[in-house]
């Protein structure tokens, strides 16, 4: 989860690999000593659960596998310091999507088609849209969907069947208090039970930078909003972001706790797990986090749905491999691993996020995990932030100026125009636009 501080970790695997297991990739193997590959991850609940079964990849392979943590904020760039260097420390590359441009870009990454081919490594599986995200970057293939983070809307389910606030609701709308089919309604629902419950009706992270502009996007594309046109000239600034803008600061300054615009994405999850809020518009993967009575109040009380709307915002990681490493071979066997049908589906049933039909589908993870079958619709609709060399850059952008909208009173319409201005410099920086 990007920028999102709540779990965060990085993992060093050493692999101890003899020569005749990987080839010639590596001078440690050609010398005959044992390889070391370092991944650098993030600590969500994936890695974890990857770590536990490391184990069984030492017994299988002879590897020994080794972790290092670190915080998300330093993840960028600690990778582009080695990417820089003429070899580089981190072999194996976990790429967050709004890096899923720029490192190809600049030459980071070695492409994996042949390393797909050459084994048959089955990529058919993968949901599309998670290969257009994090798998192929101008028609080359760069990484291996491994996890998802797809925001949906989780909701109260409890809180629609109290009749006596479905009462309330119909008599003042003149329909029925059920799930929302549009983001107006949703909204409307959010007020509607803040006034009229000890709830706060969303749990919002409207905090400046990456949080406000991951929560605000899921407006944006709830709407019909894209950021950019297929000439990658920016379309941020017109009616539909001013109607985004519109309806997310009516829901922060009414349907949201008075220091919502201060709150990361830690707060909004405390919030809603200690059950004092209707609603939370997150990561998909959360809703196990409702399901542990250890941590949450909300065990069998939340929904999970798509954002209503269009689209909500998707998000993800992908495996690579670094362009400067002399370790490619021992680098790919990982990543077959890992991403080996039977050890996907265990991340799943551990309560992993998983990126593959197979996975999403099968039968036992269905039993365990109901909802995998709405996370699929959701992987399919959603729609990622443009993915570029500067897609940090433009996230970064966006934050600070909604974030001076809702917490500083800056006109929308001076913010979008400020937007439009710089999203086409960085375009045009990028040598995308005509």
């Amino acid at each position: 989860m990007k920028k999102r501080g709540l779990f965060v970790c990085v993992l060093v695997v050493c692999l101890l690999v003899p020569l005749s297991v990987f080839g010639a990739g590596s001078k440690e193997a050609d010398a005959g000593k044992p390889v070391t590959l370092n991944l650098l991850m993030e600590d969500v609940p994936d890695t974890q659960i990857i770590k536990n079964m490391l184990p069984e990849f030492e017994a299988k392979t002879g590897i020994k596998v080794n972790f290092e943590i670190v915080q998300y904020t330093d993840m960028h760039t600690k990778l582009i310091t080695q990417f820089l260097a003429p070899t580089s420390t981190y072999d194996v590359i976990e790429v967050d999507n709004y890096w899923a441009g720029e490192f190809p870009a600049a030459g980071w990454l070695e492409p994996l088609d042949e390393y797909v081919k050459k084994d048959n490594f089955d990529m058919s599986v993968y949901v599309p849209a998670m290969m257009e995200m994090v798998g192929y970057y101008m028609d080359k293939l760069y990484m291996i969907p491994m996890y998802n983070y797809t925001m949906a809307l989780m909701y109260r389910n409890d809180v629609f069947t109290d009749k006596a606030l479905h009462d309330k609701y119909r008599k003042q709308f003149g329909k029925d208090f059920a799930p929302p089919v549009s983001l107006d309604e949703y909204v409307e629902q959010c007020i509607f039970v803040q006034e009229n419950t000890n709830m706060y009706g969303s749990a919002m992270q409207g905090g400046k930078g990456d949080p406000i502009a991951m929560e605000w996007s899921n407006y944006f594309f709830a709407l019909g909003g894209r950021i950019y046109d297929d000439n990658w000239k920016a379309t941020i600034n017109g009616p539909i972001a001013l109607k985004a803008i519109e309806l997310y600061k009516k829901n922060i300054a009414q349907g949201a706790p008075a220091g919502a615009t201060s709150y990361t994405l830690e707060d909004s999850l405390r919030m809603m797990s200690a059950g004092e809020a209707f609603s939370f518009i997150s990561y998909n993967w959360m809703l196990a986090q409702f399901q542990d009575e250890k941590v949450s109040k909300l065990k069998d009380k939340v929904q999970l749905v798509p954002v209503p709307g269009e689209s909500g915002l998707a998000g993800g990681w992908g495996w690579a491999i670094a362009a400067n490493t002399p370790k490619k071979d021992a680098a790919w066997e990982f990543i077959k691993w890992v991403e080996s049908p039977a050890v996907v589906k265990a991340r799943a049933l551990a309560g992993g996020a998983p990126t593959r039909y197979d996975v999403l589908r099968d039968a036992e993870v269905l039993a365990k995990y109901p909802y995998y079958s709405e996370v699929e619709k959701i992987l399919e609709k959603a729609r990622p932030v443009p993915e570029f060399e500067y897609s940090s850059q433009m996230v970064e952008m966006l934050g600070r100026e909604l974030s001076l909208i809702v917490s500083s009173g800056k006109d929308p319409q001076v913010a979008l125009a400020q937007l439009e201005k710089d999203f086409n410099e960085l375009a045009k920086k990028a040598n995308l636009q005509k």
